[in-house]
């Protein structure tokens, strides 16, 4: 009989999700963590960052609060102040889960967790001692790490990635450049842009926020660049060499060579599977970039499975967490409801940026015929009460039976609104189906009742 029905090798939202629903499926679970509960995402990733966010923005409306008729005198920055919050917040966050697995009664094995052989979990102490814990199941959810491209200058002193800059900063710097217009590169952008740091952001393809709707990512700069940002798209960083005070980041476009000057550069292009080490004796699961894994997410290993960041093409927090349930759900024969392809992204810049589904451009590669209703949200009354910068909300249909398929929001509280196209989507209503709810006077939501009467408009013409 073996020690465990299931052992999981990290606790990120993908682990711990699925040990605690692996115990509520009545399974014997142990759940592997070598660092903080919770993972990257809770610890140096999603969570610390909007915890920063929130308090960048609050000092920057407190500098503009005179507006509205309030007078803030002796506004400031102390950083570690921000990071001891931030730390706080993830504190108490870790703890909870490690008192979820202790209520769920989960056992919870601190140290690195390897596999030397089938059916077999080693675990190393921070003491290097290794206990070997026998298991029916193996779940691998130990996510990914920064990512670090080939380019020369990027090993050199003060060239940082977004783990770095969350462990905390003893002083604000003066400049930074940032190399990557996605998610990563957008939030920490809107953070030190609203510090009053000098931000440089460089992406290589043609607009920032690239797999998304265009028009958000058009959008994104647009906010960015109305904040003081500079930003190059469509620019090939070539090298990063050292200057005096900081470095210099030197790129190519179509117009020919460029170059921005940081007192530190960020690294934000992205993120890679993360499985070093992880197979330590002669048996080892198949991998390309990730570990291969099928539509259960098993492995080329028998009752080896594999979810989260370390397998999946799309590496987000939730993504993981419903991949495991869903693969708990499938290791007991019972059946998941969830549409694990229908996956909502979000950017906690300001405005808010969320899309689900298909956007225009992806349909008409689809060969699939779309309407689009759109609002442009200048006249909502609780846009124009907070101003966050231009607002829009994108909902797009099937021309054929009017059934949504997809919508992109760039708004204050974009990323609570987009569940509501998500869940419509799944449950395949029409754009007339959602727009019969009444939606309260004055919300942020109203511009999606008026993006829906433009789309029903246009697929009934």
């Amino acid at each position: 009989m073996s020690d465990f029905q299931l052992i999981v090798i990290g606790a990120g939202p993908g682990g711990y999700t699925a040990a605690l629903h692996a115990a509520k499926r009545g399974l014997k679970t142990a759940c592997v963590e070598y660092r903080e509960a919770g993972g990257t995402c809770l610890n140096r990733g999603c969570v610390p960052t909007k915890a920063l966010l929130h308090a960048s923005q609050v000092y920057k409306e407190a500098q503009n609060a005179a507006a509205i008729g309030v007078t803030v005198d002796g506004v400031g920055v102390d950083l570690p102040a921000m990071f001891a919050h931030k730390n706080q917040i993830t504190g108490k966050l870790s703890a909870g889960i490690e008192g979820l697995f202790k209520s769920a009664k989960v056992t919870y094995l601190r140290g690195r967790g390897s596999i030397p052989k089938e059916g077999v979990v080693a675990v190393t102490a921070a003491d290097g001692t290794v206990t070997e814990y026998t298991a029916d199941n193996i779940l691998i959810a130990t996510g990914s790490v920064p990512s670090m491209p080939p380019i020369k200058g990027l090993d050199l002193p003060g060239v940082l990635t977004s783990d770095e800059i969350l462990e905390g900063a003893e002083k604000l710097y003066d400049s930074i450049v940032i190399i990557g217009g996605g998610v990563i590169g957008g939030e920490f952008a809107t953070f030190y842009s609203d510090l009053g740091v000098k931000v440089t952001v460089v992406e290589a393809l043609d607009r920032m926020l690239p797999t998304l709707d265009k028009d958000l990512g058009t959008g994104l700069a647009m906010a960015l660049k109305k904040q003081g940002v500079s930003v190059f798209t469509g620019a090939m960083v070539k090298e990063i060499a050292p200057a005096e005070g900081g470095l210099t980041v030197n790129f190519e476009t179509a117009k020919g060579p460029g170059s921005a000057f940081g007192e530190v550069v960020l690294c934000a292009i992205g993120r890679k599977p993360y499985f070093d080490g992880l197979f330590t004796g002669e048996v080892k699961a198949e991998a390309g970039k990730g570990i291969t894994v099928n539509e259960k997410f098993a492995t080329s290993i028998p009752g080896i499975y594999a979810i989260g960041d370390v397998s999946s093409k799309i590496q987000l927090a939730h993504v993981a967490a419903a991949q495991g349930t869903a693969c708990v759900d499938w290791i007991c024969d019972k059946e998941n409801h969830m549409d694990l392809n229908l996956v909502p992204s979000c950017i906690y810049c300001r405005p808010e940026i969320a899309g689900v589904g298909m956007n225009d451009a992806q349909a008409k590669e689809a060969g699939i015929e779309v309407k689009v209703g759109k609002c442009v949200m200048g006249a909502n009354a609780r846009t124009m009460i907070e101003d966050p910068g231009r607002s829009f909300m994108k909902i797009i249909a099937r021309a054929d039976d009017h059934k949504l398929i997809g919508a992109s929001f760039m708004c204050s509280r974009a990323t609570d609104m987009i569940s509501e196209i998500a869940q419509a989507i799944a449950n395949g209503l029409t754009a007339e189906d959602l727009l019969a709810a009444m939606r309260p006077h004055p919300t942020f939501e109203e511009a999606m009742g008026e993006a829906l009467e433009d789309l029903v408009d246009k697929l009934n013409k």
